[in-house]
């Protein structure tokens, strides 16, 4: 097991992974489904983000094209192709075997550090053990990779668990590589953005402002106040209806199973907005940060805004539900006890804050959900 518990960050590409916010790692190419019939150098192109080799003879290219090479799960005992990999001077993320113990795991990225110069990541991948991949990033601090590519839909729970890093493969029906935030991603033109629409939800064309067609805007990141996709047309991270909800069905009313079936259809577009958001908003709620700099405080602040607005849409449809349940609804059924004793209970989650101030602040987010519950009463 390794023996250094201090906190890494290692830099693949233009993203630092392990310190600051999660991010999402788009593009992994396996050389080994080419079975070693196909040219390195013409299946990376110019650039590639995460590359596993086939065999020694794709390191030359791996070396002058990756940001990072690939310890596939499935050869960790191949001891002359890790040595060799880990060799390259590239960062290396070191995938668990799925037999593998923790000890296994990070005796191997032991290891590739010492092979190499040390910038070790530990991924993830298969059916993935968040509970284990969580000790392993504890024991080890090293960086932890979630590669998510086999079911989106976990991109939550894998923040939730602390990935430092979601990782989506190049391997998607349709999928483009293309760049975002410095990383290889699938395509986000406006045609994949119109696939994602029509797979998650057609719920929004009802709410929608007349004359404002949401499905024309590009997507973009949930942070940083660019244009992107509304919240609730993620199935499988924020509320909304699922992929598979049928007319008729209330939001959610989808299975598990039958959730995480529409997220696995997603496609490379739709797969990596679930991912982005799981990053932004679990990670806002759940990842602590410690910003250094304007633009880096700024764009924190811009994840935790967007974790915000998803909470207060979330309950402003619950007290549209309460709405409909109350004997005496609207502003006349306000029970100020109850929102006396909701501030309460919120100043003890946020003392610097307090009742005085966090006072006004809910009673125009009660009022907001209200005149919100009226107007769609009034249709």
């Amino acid at each position: 097991m390794s023996s250094t518990l201090e906190r890494h960050a290692v830099a693949v590409g233009g993203l630092l992974v392990g310190e600051g916010p999660a991010v999402v790692i788009g593009g992994r190419v396996d050389l080994r489904a080419y079975h070693g019939q196909a040219d390195a150098h013409e299946v990376l192109g110019e650039h590639a983000t995460l590359v596993e080799p086939h065999s020694a003879a794709d390191l030359p290219a791996i070396a002058a094209r990756a940001d990072a090479v690939v310890v596939g799960s499935s050869w960790t005992r191949d001891i002359p192709l890790v040595r060799a990999a880990a060799g390259l001077g590239l960062p290396v993320v070191v995938e668990r075997r799925p037999s593998a113990s923790m000890e296994e795991w990070l005796g191997l990225a032991d290891y590739c550090a010492a092979e190499g110069d040390g910038r070790v990541l530990l991924c993830e991948r298969g059916r993935l053990d968040l509970g284990l991949m969580r000790a392993a990033r504890a024991a080890s601090g090293r960086p932890v990779l979630a590669d998510v590519s086999g079911d989106v839909g976990l991109s939550a729970a894998a923040v939730a668990a602390g990935a430092d890093g979601l990782v989506l493969d190049a391997s998607g029906a349709g999928a483009k590589l293309g760049t975002y935030k410095g990383a290889k991603v699938v395509d986000l033109t406006k045609e994949g953005v119109l696939e994602f629409v029509a797979a998650g939800t057609e719920s929004r064309e009802e709410s929608r402002p007349e004359g404002r067609d949401d499905r024309k805007t590009p997507a973009g990141p949930a942070a940083g106040g660019e244009a992107g996709l509304a919240p609730e047309a993620v199935p499988g991270v924020l509320p909304g209806r699922a992929a598979d909800d049928g007319p008729g069905k209330a939001p959610g009313a989808a299975s598990g199973a039958a959730s995480g079936a529409a997220a696995r259809a997603l496609s490379g577009a739709a797969a990596l907005r679930v991912a982005e958001e799981a990053v932004t908003v679990v990670g806002a709620l759940l990842r602590p940060e410690a910003p250094a700099t304007l633009p880096e405080c700024r764009q924190a602040i811009d994840r935790v805004d967007a974790a915000l607005a998803t909470l207060l849409e979330r309950r402003a449809a619950l007290a549209g539900i309460v709405q409909r349940i109350k004997p005496v609804g609207g502003f006349a059924g306000r029970d100020l006890a109850r929102e006396r004793a909701l501030v309460a209970r919120m100043a003890l989650r946020a003392p610097s804050l307090g009742e005085a101030r966090l006072a006004p602040i809910m009673n125009a987010v009660i009022e907001a959900g209200l005149h919100l519950a009226e107007e769609r009463a009034a249709r």
